[in-house]
Protein backbone atom coordinates (compact mmCIF):
# COMPACT_ATOMS: atom_id res chain seq x y z
CA UNK A 1 0.00 0.00 0.00
CA UNK A 2 1.24 3.14 -1.04
CA UNK A 3 1.84 6.10 1.76
CA UNK A 4 -0.50 9.04 1.57
CA UNK A 5 1.34 12.28 -0.41
CA UNK A 6 1.22 13.95 2.79
CA UNK A 7 3.18 11.53 4.97
CA UNK A 8 5.68 11.23 2.22
CA UNK A 9 9.24 12.74 2.89
CA UNK A 10 9.42 16.00 0.42
CA UNK A 11 12.58 16.86 -0.82
CA UNK A 12 13.69 21.15 -1.20
CA UNK A 13 12.36 20.74 -4.45
CA UNK A 14 9.15 19.67 -4.04
CA UNK A 15 7.21 22.64 -4.61
CA UNK A 16 9.43 23.08 -8.16
CA UNK A 17 8.68 20.09 -9.20
CA UNK A 18 4.51 20.56 -8.82
CA UNK A 19 5.02 23.71 -10.75
CA UNK A 20 6.08 22.04 -13.51
CA UNK A 21 2.76 19.50 -13.31
CA UNK A 22 5.70 16.72 -12.74
CA UNK A 23 3.75 13.48 -11.94
CA UNK A 24 4.54 12.41 -8.56
CA UNK A 25 5.18 8.70 -7.26
CA UNK A 26 6.15 7.52 -3.86
CA UNK A 27 9.58 6.08 -4.31
CA UNK A 28 10.59 4.35 -1.07
CA UNK A 29 8.69 6.65 1.04
CA UNK A 30 9.75 10.29 -1.02
CA UNK A 31 7.40 12.03 -2.73
CA UNK A 32 9.82 11.74 -6.33
CA UNK A 33 8.67 13.17 -9.62
CA UNK A 34 8.66 10.00 -12.10
CA UNK A 35 8.42 12.24 -15.27
CA UNK A 36 7.57 15.93 -16.68
CA UNK A 37 5.10 17.15 -18.92
CA UNK A 38 7.77 16.44 -21.72
CA UNK A 39 7.48 12.55 -20.95
CA UNK A 40 10.22 9.58 -20.32
CA UNK A 41 11.40 9.03 -24.31
CA UNK A 42 11.80 13.26 -24.54
CA UNK A 43 13.43 13.66 -20.99
CA UNK A 44 16.03 10.37 -21.98
CA UNK A 45 16.70 11.58 -25.58
CA UNK A 46 17.27 14.98 -24.01
CA UNK A 47 19.97 13.60 -21.63
CA UNK A 48 21.69 11.66 -24.29
CA UNK A 49 21.70 14.62 -26.59
CA UNK A 50 21.65 17.87 -24.49
CA UNK A 51 20.63 17.69 -21.24
CA UNK A 52 18.65 17.28 -18.18
CA UNK A 53 18.28 18.28 -14.52
CA UNK A 54 17.54 15.86 -11.70
CA UNK A 55 16.46 15.98 -8.26
CA UNK A 56 18.46 13.86 -6.01
CA UNK A 57 18.13 15.13 -2.54
CA UNK A 58 16.67 12.60 -1.53
CA UNK A 59 20.38 10.62 -1.80
CA UNK A 60 21.96 9.79 1.40
CA UNK A 61 25.12 11.69 3.11
CA UNK A 62 27.08 10.10 5.74
CA UNK A 63 30.07 12.49 6.99
CA UNK A 64 33.26 10.30 8.45
CA UNK A 65 35.90 12.46 9.89
CA UNK A 66 38.77 12.11 12.68
CA UNK A 67 42.38 10.34 12.75
CA UNK A 68 40.73 7.06 12.28
CA UNK A 69 37.86 7.63 9.23
CA UNK A 70 40.50 6.35 6.90
CA UNK A 71 40.70 2.46 8.71
CA UNK A 72 36.91 2.73 9.51
CA UNK A 73 36.03 3.50 5.76
CA UNK A 74 38.60 0.79 4.53
CA UNK A 75 37.17 -1.90 6.72
CA UNK A 76 33.61 -1.09 5.58
CA UNK A 77 34.24 -0.96 1.55
CA UNK A 78 36.09 -3.10 -0.55
CA UNK A 79 37.41 -0.90 -3.04
CA UNK A 80 40.99 0.72 -1.71
CA UNK A 81 39.76 3.84 -0.14
CA UNK A 82 43.79 4.85 0.85
CA UNK A 83 44.33 5.58 -2.65
CA UNK A 84 42.27 8.01 -3.33
CA UNK A 85 43.11 11.27 -3.84
CA UNK A 86 41.66 14.38 -1.94
CA UNK A 87 39.01 15.60 -4.59
CA UNK A 88 38.32 12.44 -5.60
CA UNK A 89 35.61 10.03 -6.29
CA UNK A 90 34.91 6.27 -5.95
CA UNK A 91 31.85 3.35 -6.43
CA UNK A 92 31.99 1.03 -3.95
CA UNK A 93 29.61 -0.91 -1.42
CA UNK A 94 29.75 -1.94 2.12
CA UNK A 95 28.89 -5.70 2.05
CA UNK A 96 27.96 -7.89 4.68
CA UNK A 97 30.04 -10.60 6.67
CA UNK A 98 28.83 -13.15 3.65
CA UNK A 99 29.92 -10.90 0.67
CA UNK A 100 26.74 -9.50 -0.31
CA UNK A 101 25.47 -5.80 -0.39
CA UNK A 102 24.24 -3.59 2.60
CA UNK A 103 24.22 -0.68 -0.49
CA UNK A 104 26.29 0.69 -3.19
CA UNK A 105 27.75 4.34 -2.86
CA UNK A 106 29.94 6.93 -3.65
CA UNK A 107 33.00 8.07 -1.63
CA UNK A 108 34.21 11.26 -1.59
CA UNK A 109 37.71 12.33 -0.23
CA UNK A 110 37.59 15.36 1.74
CA UNK A 111 41.18 15.28 3.35
CA UNK A 112 43.52 13.00 4.51
CA UNK A 113 40.54 11.61 7.20
CA UNK A 114 38.00 12.89 6.28
CA UNK A 115 35.29 11.28 3.82
CA UNK A 116 31.97 11.91 2.61
CA UNK A 117 29.80 8.23 1.80
CA UNK A 118 27.28 9.26 -1.02
CA UNK A 119 24.10 6.13 -0.29
CA UNK A 120 21.15 5.50 -1.56
CA UNK A 121 17.63 6.91 -0.73
CA UNK A 122 16.17 4.18 0.18
CA UNK A 123 18.84 2.64 2.10
CA UNK A 124 19.94 5.78 4.01
CA UNK A 125 18.39 4.95 7.76
CA UNK A 126 20.10 1.46 7.45
CA UNK A 127 23.37 2.67 5.85
CA UNK A 128 23.84 5.57 9.07
CA UNK A 129 23.38 2.76 11.26
CA UNK A 130 25.51 0.11 9.48
CA UNK A 131 28.21 2.75 9.86
CA UNK A 132 27.28 3.99 13.38
CA UNK A 133 27.76 0.25 14.52
CA UNK A 134 30.58 -0.80 12.85
CA UNK A 135 32.80 2.77 13.80
CA UNK A 136 33.02 1.54 17.23
CA UNK A 137 36.35 1.70 18.47
CA UNK A 138 37.78 4.10 15.65
CA UNK A 139 38.45 7.68 16.45
CA UNK A 140 35.93 9.24 14.47
CA UNK A 141 32.65 10.90 14.31
CA UNK A 142 30.32 9.74 11.81
CA UNK A 143 27.42 12.38 11.26
CA UNK A 144 24.03 12.15 8.92
CA UNK A 145 24.32 15.42 6.66
CA UNK A 146 21.19 14.24 4.64
CA UNK A 147 19.03 16.47 6.32
CA UNK A 148 20.84 19.67 5.41
CA UNK A 149 21.62 18.54 2.42
CA UNK A 150 20.30 19.48 -1.50
CA UNK A 151 21.60 17.68 -4.19
CA UNK A 152 20.86 18.36 -8.13
CA UNK A 153 22.39 16.52 -11.04
CA UNK A 154 22.90 18.44 -14.42
CA UNK A 155 23.59 15.48 -16.97
CA UNK A 156 24.28 15.40 -20.39
CA UNK A 157 27.26 16.36 -23.42
CA UNK A 158 26.13 20.28 -22.80
CA UNK A 159 26.41 19.66 -18.82
CA UNK A 160 29.89 22.43 -19.27
CA UNK A 161 28.71 24.87 -21.53
CA UNK A 162 25.11 24.60 -19.33
CA UNK A 163 27.07 25.16 -16.30
CA UNK A 164 30.17 26.99 -16.95
CA UNK A 165 28.54 30.62 -16.79
CA UNK A 166 27.25 29.80 -13.20
CA UNK A 167 30.45 29.24 -11.80
CA UNK A 168 34.05 31.20 -11.49
CA UNK A 169 35.24 27.35 -11.19
CA UNK A 170 36.76 25.87 -14.02
CA UNK A 171 34.80 23.12 -15.33
CA UNK A 172 37.28 21.46 -18.39
CA UNK A 173 39.83 20.54 -15.32
CA UNK A 174 37.85 18.66 -13.12
CA UNK A 175 38.08 14.76 -14.67
CA UNK A 176 35.47 12.33 -14.35
CA UNK A 177 34.60 11.29 -10.52
CA UNK A 178 36.72 14.02 -9.53
CA UNK A 179 35.26 16.88 -7.28
CA UNK A 180 36.07 20.56 -6.27
CA UNK A 181 34.26 22.99 -4.02
CA UNK A 182 32.90 26.03 -5.27
CA UNK A 183 30.34 28.25 -6.13
CA UNK A 184 27.23 27.65 -8.90
CA UNK A 185 25.09 30.82 -9.10
CA UNK A 186 26.61 32.58 -5.85
CA UNK A 187 25.70 29.16 -3.93
CA UNK A 188 28.44 27.16 -2.18
CA UNK A 189 28.54 23.84 -3.40
CA UNK A 190 30.78 20.65 -4.19
CA UNK A 191 31.07 20.32 -7.89
CA UNK A 192 31.29 16.65 -8.74
CA UNK A 193 31.76 15.45 -11.89
CA UNK A 194 29.85 12.42 -11.22
CA UNK A 195 26.20 10.81 -12.48
CA UNK A 196 24.23 8.02 -13.15
CA UNK A 197 23.73 8.25 -17.05
CA UNK A 198 26.41 7.39 -19.03
CA UNK A 199 26.27 10.88 -19.91
CA UNK A 200 29.13 13.93 -19.14
CA UNK A 201 27.64 15.84 -16.49
CA UNK A 202 28.03 17.48 -12.85
CA UNK A 203 25.97 16.24 -9.28
CA UNK A 204 26.09 19.44 -7.21
CA UNK A 205 25.81 19.15 -3.42
CA UNK A 206 24.47 22.12 -1.62
CA UNK A 207 22.83 23.32 1.84
CA UNK A 208 18.90 22.05 2.14
CA UNK A 209 18.30 25.79 1.95
CA UNK A 210 19.53 26.85 -1.31
CA UNK A 211 18.79 24.00 -3.62
CA UNK A 212 15.77 25.72 -4.86
CA UNK A 213 17.85 28.59 -6.02
CA UNK A 214 20.39 26.55 -7.61
CA UNK A 215 18.03 24.07 -9.32
CA UNK A 216 16.29 27.43 -10.65
CA UNK A 217 19.96 28.86 -11.90
CA UNK A 218 20.11 25.96 -13.76
CA UNK A 219 17.05 25.81 -15.52
CA UNK A 220 17.14 29.18 -16.37
CA UNK A 221 20.71 28.79 -17.93
CA UNK A 222 20.34 25.37 -19.63
CA UNK A 223 16.14 25.99 -21.02
CA UNK A 224 17.20 28.16 -23.92
CA UNK A 225 19.61 25.05 -25.06
CA UNK A 226 17.43 22.59 -24.62
CA UNK A 227 17.54 21.33 -21.18
CA UNK A 228 14.32 19.68 -19.44
CA UNK A 229 13.38 18.24 -16.17
CA UNK A 230 14.22 15.39 -16.02
CA UNK A 231 12.42 12.33 -13.35
CA UNK A 232 13.27 9.09 -11.90
CA UNK A 233 11.36 7.30 -14.75
CA UNK A 234 14.54 8.36 -17.82
CA UNK A 235 16.73 8.03 -14.72
CA UNK A 236 16.00 4.21 -14.45
CA UNK A 237 16.37 3.81 -18.74
CA UNK A 238 19.59 5.75 -18.57
CA UNK A 239 21.22 3.75 -15.65
CA UNK A 240 19.98 0.67 -17.83
CA UNK A 241 21.48 1.21 -21.12
CA UNK A 242 24.92 1.47 -19.24
CA UNK A 243 24.04 -1.45 -17.22
CA UNK A 244 24.34 0.95 -13.70
CA UNK A 245 23.24 -0.93 -10.68
CA UNK A 246 20.01 -0.48 -8.66
CA UNK A 247 19.86 -1.70 -5.16
CA UNK A 248 17.05 -4.27 -5.00
CA UNK A 249 17.65 -5.16 -8.61
CA UNK A 250 20.97 -5.89 -9.61
CA UNK A 251 22.54 -5.87 -6.11
CA UNK A 252 20.79 -6.93 -2.52
CA UNK A 253 21.92 -8.70 0.59
CA UNK A 254 21.67 -11.82 -1.71
CA UNK A 255 23.54 -11.10 -4.44
CA UNK A 256 27.41 -10.65 -3.63
CA UNK A 257 29.62 -8.64 -5.90
CA UNK A 258 31.42 -10.62 -7.58
CA UNK A 259 28.31 -12.62 -9.60
CA UNK A 260 27.30 -9.26 -9.54
CA UNK A 261 30.07 -8.51 -12.32
CA UNK A 262 31.25 -5.72 -9.85
CA UNK A 263 34.74 -7.56 -9.50
CA UNK A 264 36.22 -4.63 -10.19
CA UNK A 265 35.36 -2.79 -7.09
CA UNK A 266 36.93 -5.05 -5.19
CA UNK A 267 40.04 -4.79 -4.06
CA UNK A 268 41.19 -8.60 -2.39
CA UNK A 269 44.79 -7.49 -1.24
CA UNK A 270 43.67 -4.38 0.27
CA UNK A 271 43.11 -5.11 3.63
CA UNK A 272 40.51 -6.93 6.10
CA UNK A 273 36.86 -5.36 4.69
CA UNK A 274 34.13 -6.86 5.85
CA UNK A 275 32.98 -9.27 3.40
CA UNK A 276 36.62 -10.03 2.42
CA UNK A 277 36.63 -13.86 3.45
CA UNK A 278 33.37 -14.40 1.81
CA UNK A 279 34.90 -13.04 -1.80
CA UNK A 280 38.05 -14.54 -1.28
CA UNK A 281 36.16 -18.51 -0.88
CA UNK A 282 33.74 -17.13 -3.88
CA UNK A 283 36.84 -16.02 -6.04
CA UNK A 284 37.88 -19.50 -5.35
CA UNK A 285 34.92 -21.39 -6.48
CA UNK A 286 32.95 -21.28 -10.43
CA UNK A 287 30.23 -19.00 -9.90
CA UNK A 288 26.69 -20.32 -10.61
CA UNK A 289 24.85 -17.50 -12.22
CA UNK A 290 26.11 -14.43 -14.03
CA UNK A 291 24.25 -11.46 -14.64
CA UNK A 292 23.69 -10.85 -18.42
CA UNK A 293 22.19 -8.74 -20.86
CA UNK A 294 19.76 -9.97 -23.06
CA UNK A 295 17.25 -8.10 -25.55
CA UNK A 296 14.11 -9.94 -27.09
CA UNK A 297 13.02 -9.28 -30.51
CA UNK A 298 9.55 -8.89 -30.36
CA UNK A 299 8.39 -5.21 -30.24
CA UNK A 300 5.45 -6.61 -27.84
CA UNK A 301 7.86 -8.83 -25.81
CA UNK A 302 8.55 -6.22 -23.37
CA UNK A 303 10.12 -7.99 -19.74
CA UNK A 304 9.91 -6.67 -16.50
CA UNK A 305 11.77 -6.32 -13.21
CA UNK A 306 11.69 -9.72 -11.77
CA UNK A 307 10.22 -11.65 -14.62
CA UNK A 308 11.54 -15.51 -14.21
CA UNK A 309 14.00 -16.74 -16.36
CA UNK A 310 12.58 -20.20 -17.70
CA UNK A 311 14.44 -23.36 -18.67
CA UNK A 312 11.81 -26.36 -19.61
CA UNK A 313 8.66 -24.66 -17.28
CA UNK A 314 11.09 -24.58 -14.68
CA UNK A 315 12.87 -21.16 -12.99
CA UNK A 316 16.38 -21.02 -13.77
CA UNK A 317 17.03 -17.72 -13.03
CA UNK A 318 15.27 -13.87 -13.00
CA UNK A 319 15.31 -10.70 -14.59
CA UNK A 320 16.49 -7.83 -13.00
CA UNK A 321 15.65 -4.55 -14.59
CA UNK A 322 14.28 -4.46 -18.11
CA UNK A 323 12.77 -1.79 -20.38
CA UNK A 324 12.04 -0.85 -24.00
CA UNK A 325 15.39 1.24 -24.57
CA UNK A 326 14.92 4.63 -26.36
CA UNK A 327 18.55 5.10 -27.30
CA UNK A 328 18.90 1.32 -28.72
CA UNK A 329 15.85 0.89 -30.16
CA UNK A 330 14.92 -2.63 -28.69
CA UNK A 331 13.69 -3.99 -25.63
CA UNK A 332 16.48 -4.53 -23.41
CA UNK A 333 17.01 -6.21 -19.73
CA UNK A 334 19.57 -7.59 -16.80
CA UNK A 335 19.21 -11.29 -15.59
CA UNK A 336 20.72 -13.48 -13.77
CA UNK A 337 21.23 -16.77 -15.42
CA UNK A 338 23.05 -19.97 -14.84
CA UNK A 339 26.64 -20.05 -15.73
CA UNK A 340 26.61 -22.17 -18.19
CA UNK A 341 24.06 -20.49 -20.16
CA UNK A 342 25.49 -16.89 -19.98
CA UNK A 343 26.97 -17.07 -22.82
CA UNK A 344 26.92 -13.67 -25.35
CA UNK A 345 24.73 -14.86 -28.40
CA UNK A 346 23.13 -17.76 -26.45
CA UNK A 347 19.35 -17.89 -25.84
CA UNK A 348 17.45 -17.45 -22.47
CA UNK A 349 13.75 -17.47 -22.20
CA UNK A 350 11.89 -15.24 -20.03
CA UNK A 351 8.38 -15.82 -18.83
CA UNK A 352 6.26 -13.20 -20.08
CA UNK A 353 2.21 -13.01 -19.78
CA UNK A 354 2.33 -16.64 -19.02
CA UNK A 355 4.50 -17.44 -22.38
CA UNK A 356 7.94 -18.82 -22.92
CA UNK A 357 9.73 -15.78 -24.91
CA UNK A 358 13.22 -16.13 -26.32
CA UNK A 359 15.63 -13.31 -25.21
CA UNK A 360 18.90 -13.36 -26.65
CA UNK A 361 22.30 -12.81 -24.78
CA UNK A 362 24.09 -9.66 -26.07
CA UNK A 363 27.10 -7.98 -24.72
CA UNK A 364 26.85 -4.78 -21.77
CA UNK A 365 26.95 -2.23 -21.64
CA UNK A 366 24.08 -1.79 -23.89
CA UNK A 367 25.47 2.24 -24.38
CA UNK A 368 28.52 3.72 -24.27
CA UNK A 369 28.96 7.32 -25.07
CA UNK A 370 31.75 8.55 -27.23
CA UNK A 371 34.31 10.62 -25.97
Amino acid sequence: MSTAASELMKTPLNAAHRALNAKMVDFGGWDMPVQYPAGIIAEHEAVRTKAGLFDVSHMGEIRVKGPGALALVERLTPNAVSKLAIGQVHYTAFLYENGTFVDDLLVYREGEQEFLLVVNAGNSDKDFAWVQQNAKGYDCTVVNESPVTGQIALQGPLAVEILQPLTATPLDPIGYYFYTHGEVAGIKCIISRTGYTGEDGFELYCAAGDTEKLWNAVMAAGTPKGLLPAGLGCRNTLRLECKMALYGHEIDDTIHALEAGLGWIVKLDHGDFIGRDALLAAKAAPAPRKLVGFKTHEKRDIARDHMPVVKDGQQIGFVTSAAPSPTCGFNLGLAYVPTELAKVGGTIQIEIRGRAVNAEIIPTPFYKRSK
